[in-house]
């Protein structure tokens, strides 16, 4: 069993959210003691951007290049359908999915690839699997104490989606910019998400 652990802050260990991503793994790893966890950084320059042949060839009958941006596309969509579970760490920036997100999501979402088009809209062409989501962000997005709107999860949600992946379950730990008490009652309280999650 292979676990993909896709990490998009650029503070790396240090942030909240791959913190979090590493709690749901070692939960993971309880489950399945012999799996091969797999790390995807993706933040700073981990990734180039798509090149003009990948996007022209996004809009063309086939892939007319196995070259540069296409290649790393490849590799990326491999790794994916290599993985049993995905687990993706990402902070929540200004309301939504951060830029080095946002890249490996283009990489991994392309047509006649890992979804198709048809008459009733795209269709998702990767086999669905478990996708964990571990979410940081600095103020409240979720609950009754919400005070900052949430762009993040539902594309995510929708993205994975719409290349086949439907069983996405997210933890987050949210308010990291509030005070030092009130971030730890908040890591507490994610705690026993897991662990309640984890128990069934």
């Amino acid at each position: 069993m292979n676990i993909l652990h896709v990490s998009a802050s650029p503070r790396g260990h240090a942030s909240e959210s791959d913190g979090l991503a590493r709690k749901v793994i070692e939960h993971l790893l309880v489950r399945h003691p012999v799996a091969t966890v797999i790390n995807r950084a993706v933040a700073g320059n981990e990734l180039s951007p798509v090149d003009e042949p990948y996007a022209t060839s996004q809009q063309s009958a086939v892939d007319v290049s196995k070259d540069g941006s296409m290649a790393q596309s490849e590799a990326l969509i491999q790794e994916l359908e290599a993985a049993d579970i995905v687990v993706i760490a990402t902070p929540m920036h200004n309301y939504t999915v951060p830029a080095a997100l946002k890249l490996w999501l283009d990489h991994i979402a392309r047509v006649r690839r890992t979804f198709d088009i048809s008459a009733q809209g795209k269709v998702g062409l990767l086999q669905d699997r478990p996708v964990f989501l571990a979410i940081a962000s600095g103020g409240r997005f979720s609950g009754e104490r919400a005070h900052q709107p949430d762009f993040l999860t539902p594309y995510l949600k929708t993205i994975l989606g719409m290349i086949g992946l439907h069983d996405v379950t997210i933890f987050s730990v949210e308010g990291t910019a509030s005070r030092p008490e009130t971030l730890a009652q908040t890591r507490r309280q994610t705690d026993q998400a897991l662990h309640d999650y984890f128990a069934t």
